[in-house]
């Protein structure tokens, strides 16, 4: 299993949108709805990689199995702060350590730009949920009906913070 930082999606734009097609497909709230058209998917990491977002992959055995990004905030009184977003991890490589590995290297990525406190979301209910607990993420709240699904239905929202030092 490899990690990579990747500044341009050139490589592997069509394992990431492929990846993005197949966990929408399985109802992931990522903010798209199902079916999720190829064009979307390419369109979305195109505009991905900025300096306010570092993009992650997880290589297993040379193909893509997964992805994660660090939003750096910008805000002058927040530049403490760090996003973790668009956790994804392909459905044939769940429970194999992908996620964890990727949620630790942007941890490691947040740490280095000195982002003190990461926040994040995810489904209640989600398996997410158990991932994020044990990597030391503290719940601060929900909120019902915060997104909807990938098939329409609106889902409650679990939100999360961790102190890193």
């Amino acid at each position: 299993m490899q990690i990579v930082e990747i500044k341009d999606i050139a490589a592997y734009q069509d394992e990431l949108a492929t990846l993005f097609q197949e966990v929408v497909a399985e109802g992931a709230a990522l903010n798209y709805l199902y079916p999720m058209h190829y064009e979307t998917a390419i369109h979305y990491w195109k505009h991905v990689v900025s300096e306010q977002v570092r993009l992650f992959i997880c290589l297993l055995d040379g193909k893509l199995v997964g992805t994660v990004q660090l939003h750096l905030a910008n805000k002058e009184n927040g530049l403490h702060r760090a996003e973790i977003a668009k956790l994804m991890t392909h459905p044939e490589a769940r429970r194999k350590g992908v996620a964890r590995k990727l949620l630790q290297s942007a941890e490691q990525a947040a740490k280095h730009e000195k982002r003190t406190l990461l926040l994040l979301d995810t489904a209640k209910g989600s398996s997410a949920n158990m991932l994020y607990q044990s990597e030391g993420y503290e719940l601060y709240g929900e909120v019902p009906a915060y997104s909807q699904d990938a098939f329409g239905n609106y889902k409650d929202n679990n939100f999360y913070y961790k102190i890193v030092k």
